[in-house]
Order: structure tokens, then sequence, then C-alpha cells
């Protein structure tokens, strides 16, 4: 009776701790998305209010210290000038109420006013959205410029607006390309790790002990699968250093880590590894797998005059262990844009 009873009292515990659980989240759902609509609200009426003053930059000045002061003596904190001004700008940014999404903070939109460029504004904020990234990881994002290397590795493109709309049309996830999930150069700084007189075993495991930033790093759609994955032949055993498998493309990925500048001799065992992935191990209903080798430096010749020039399937891709300037990824994503542009022609060309 007493173990009956006992067994009641913990299902009732856990079903009332599962009740409020949930509705805190839904508070803090409803809290979160009431705040954001009003600060945008606040915003958009700011903007409305200094359109009508005589000289709008001392005008607006003057607005934004006047209703700081009466709406802390009213509300409290959080009315700063610096934060009416975020306000201010959160609606510029974002004319359009319909393009917020629900699932974004406050903070998260602090974030997002930051960046320029229209384009790549709403594909963050897409992203931040899809694959529910915290404020700290949208940050670093933003900070290794995952949009432009994004946007480096689709030579002849001049936007994104190709990912912005399979985005929105979910059920044609196969119709993209795979450039579109890879990107080139991975920024590898999370794994604090020297830029050189580091072994692959290494790096290897330096993947897997900060797996979750890997994968963050990879983009979406992307889990583990295995590392030193076994593939046994006839002629005996190989060994694929990471194995991946993406969700949206339906496909395995398979990376191979190299410490060196790219070889003809990187290219030709990635090949064989796809190919006998595809032989061994791709299910019917998977579709064809993609080889990716990382290397420390890429080799434009290499690419050229090898498979990768033509293949749909294999690719390579330079990491960088420390964090570049803004300034300096731009230069280097600038200069692997115009060779991928020059490469296509010339294909285009023939």
């Amino acid at each position: 009776m007493n173990n009956h009873l006992s067994q009641l009292n913990t299902d009732l515990l856990n079903n009332i701790r599962t009740l409020l659980v949930e509705g805190r989240k839904q508070v803090a759902q409803t809290v979160n998305t009431t705040m954001v609509q009003t600060y945008w609200q606040i915003g958009r009426l700011i903007v409305e209010g200094e359109q009508q003053g005589e000289t709008r930059a001392e005008y607006g000045k003057q607005v934004l210290k006047s209703l700081s002061v009466s709406l802390t003596e009213e509300f409290g904190k959080g009315f700063s000038v610096r934060n009416l001004r975020n306000m201010r700008s959160f609606y510029q940014a974002f004319p359009n109420r319909q393009t917020l999404s629900a699932d974004l903070s406050w903070s998260h939109y602090n974030k997002l006013i930051s960046i320029e460029n229209e384009h790549a504004r709403l594909w963050y904020l897409k992203e931040a959205a899809e694959q529910n990234w915290s404020v700290r990881a949208l940050e670093r994002q933003m900070g290794t410029l995952y949009y432009e290397r994004l946007l480096a590795t689709q030579a002849g493109k001049h936007d994104l607006q190709s990912v912005l709309d399979e985005a929105e049309q979910n059920t044609k996830p196969l119709a993209v390309d795979v450039k579109d999930y890879l990107r080139d150069p991975y920024i590898l700084d999370f794994l604090n790790l020297p830029s050189s007189q580091v072994h692959e075993s290494e790096l290897e495991q330096a993947l897997i002990d900060n797996l979750q930033k890997f994968l963050l790093e990879l983009g979406k759609g992307f889990a583990f699968v295995e590392r030193q994955q076994r593939i046994s032949t006839d002629d005996g055993d190989y060994y694929i250093d990471l194995v991946f498998y993406n969700f949206h493309l339906k496909c395995f990925l398979l990376i191979d880590l190299k410490m060196h500048k790219l070889t003809h001799q990187d290219v030709g065992q990635m090949d064989m590894y796809v190919r006998m992935y595809e032989e061994k191990k791709r299910r019917s209903d998977d579709n064809p797998t993609i080889g990716l080798i990382l290397c420390t430096e890429n080799n434009h010749t290499v690419a050229k005059y090898s498979v990768l020039n033509d293949s749909e399937h294999l690719f390579a891709s330079k990491y960088m262990m420390e964090l570049p300037s803004e300034e300096e990824l731009r230069i280097q994503l600038e200069k692997e844009r115009q060779l991928l542009l020059s490469r296509d022609k010339n294909n285009d060309d023939n």
C-alpha cells in the first residue's frame, strides 16, 4: 500500500513538474514575443516622429533624450538613449513586421540590426530561427562571416536568393546545390590549437571533443555518424577520418583531414573513398555521397587539373585554426571568389 502511494505521489509530482516547466516556457515565449513586437512598434513611432522634425539629426537626439528620461521614470530600466536608438534601428532594419520570427529574442535582433547587407541580415535571421541558434552562436557565425563564406563558394551568383528560396520551400530540399551547404574556408578557432605542429590524429580528436561547435561550423542538417569508419575490401581495410549525414541533402559526407596543402594524391584518395562508400555503404534511398578534403591550403592547379574540376561530389576546402580579422577574411574570400568565377568562365568557354 505504501509503495503504491509512493508511486502515485511520484507520478503526480512528475506530471505537475511537466506542466510547470511547459507553462513557464510558454510564458517566457509569450513575454519574448510581446517584447519584440512592442520594441518594433516603439521604433516605428520614433522614426515617424523624427520624420516630422525640421532638422532630423538634432531633433532625433532631443527626442530620444526626452523619451529616455520620461520612460525611465515611469517604467524603470530598459529605456536608455542607446536602447531607444536600437529600437529605432530595429524598425529600420525590419520595416516589414511579417519578416520577424517569434523564435528569436530581442538579444538576437540586437545583433542582427548591426548587419548592413539586407540579404545577409534576412539570411542570418532565417538560419538563426530554423537552426535554433543561441545569441552566442549567432554572434560567432556573424563574426566568422558565415554568409560571406557560403556566398564565396557559389561562383557566378551575386546573392543568396537561391538559398533564401530554399529556406522558404522546404518541400524541395533536394533541388539545392551541394555547394550551398559547403564553404571555404572553415574556421576552427574554437579548437584552440596552434596553426602548426599539429598531427592529424590530434586535429581529429579535437574536432570530436568539440563536436557541437564543429556541427555548427559545418552548417545546417549535419549529424555525426562515425569516426575512423572502416570499409573492408578484398585488398584490405580503409578508414575514413569523419563521416556525417545531411538530412536536407539526404546523403553522407566523408571528411578527410590533411595537415598540408592539397595534393593530387589527396584528391585520388578521396575519390576512391567516395566510390567505395557508394558501393558498400550507401543505401538505396540515399543521394550520392559527398567527399570533402579539409587541408591547410587549397591548390588551384590541383583543383583545375583533377577530378575536382568537374565532379559534383568531390570538394576541397581550407581550414583555419585562428580567426583572422574581418578585413583579412573578406580579402581572402574575394580572391577565392574571383578564382572560382574565372574557372567557371573557362569551363563555359570550353
